[in-house]
C-alpha cells in the first residue's frame, strides 16, 4: 500500500471524508481550506491512497512555556516561550482506520518537526488529543501536560500532550537504522 502525503490543495475533494467524529469531519470539509489559504493559521497535510484522501493532519507553529512541560525538562530550559510544532487536528477516514495510515502520517509530521528544528527551532510537538486518542499518542511516548491558557475549547476538553525533540530524533534514528537492515525480500 503506497500512501502519498502532501499539503492540501484548494482543488482537493473533501466532502466524502468521514472519520466518525462530526467536529473533525466538519473542520476538514468546511474550514481546513480557509484556515490554510485565507487566514494562514494552519497547514493541512493529507494522506492519499489511490488519489483519495484517507487522512489529514492540521499543524501550525506554536510555543509553550517551560513550566507547562513535564518536570524532567523544566530545569534544562530557559523560562520564556519555546518553539514547538502543534498538531491541532488529526483524523483518518473510518474506512481506512487501523491500517497504519495514522502512523505514516504521524511519522511524516515528526520529520516536519525536525525540519522546523533545523530551520528556525523546535523543541518538540504538542498535540491536542481527544480523550479516545490519548492512548494512541502514549504509545509513541507523548506525555500529557497541564495546559490552562491556550487550551482548545473542545468539549470534552482535549488533552494536550508533548513529545520532545530528543525523543523524536531517537525514534527517527531507530526507524532509519531498522530500514537499513531490512532487505526487499523480508
Amino acid at each position: 500500500m503506497h500512501i502519498e502525503i502532501r499539503a492540501l490543495t484548494k482543488e482537493d475533494y473533501r466532502k466524502d471524508f468521514s472519520c466518525g467524529n462530526y467536529e473533525l469531519d466538519i473542520f476538514f470539509q468546511k474550514f481546513a481550506s480557509q484556515n490554510q489559504f485565507k487566514h494562514y493559521i494552519g497547514l493541512t497535510y493529507v494522506a492519499l491512497l489511490n488519489h483519495k484522501i484517507v487522512a489529514f493532519a492540521t499543524i501550525s507553529a506554536s510555543s509553550i512555556r517551560v513550566e507547562k512541560l513535564p518536570t524532567q525538562y523544566i530545569k534544562k530550559l530557559p523560562n520564556y516561550p519555546l518553539p514547538v510544532l502543534r498538531i491541532s487536528r488529526f483524523a483518518v477516514d473510518i474506512t481506512y482506520q487501523n491500517k497504519g495510515i495514522a502512523k505514516s502520517l504521524l511519522k511524516f509530521i515528526l520529520n516536519l518537526s525536525i525540519e522546523q528544528k533545523n530551520k528556525f527551532g523546535c523543541m518538540g510537538i504538542i498535540v491536542d488529543a481527544k480523550e479516545d486518542s490519548v492512548s494512541y499518542y502514549e504509545q509513541f511516548d507523548f506525555e500529557t501536560i497541564n495546559i490552562i491558557q491556550g487550551q482548545l475549547d473542545v468539549r470534552p476538553y482535549a488533552k494536550t500532550m508533548f513529545l520532545s525533540m530528543h525523543t523524536i530524533m531517537k525514534a527517527i534514528n531507530n526507524s532509519s537504522q531498522n530500514h537499513k537492515g531490512t532487505s526487499k525480500n523480508s
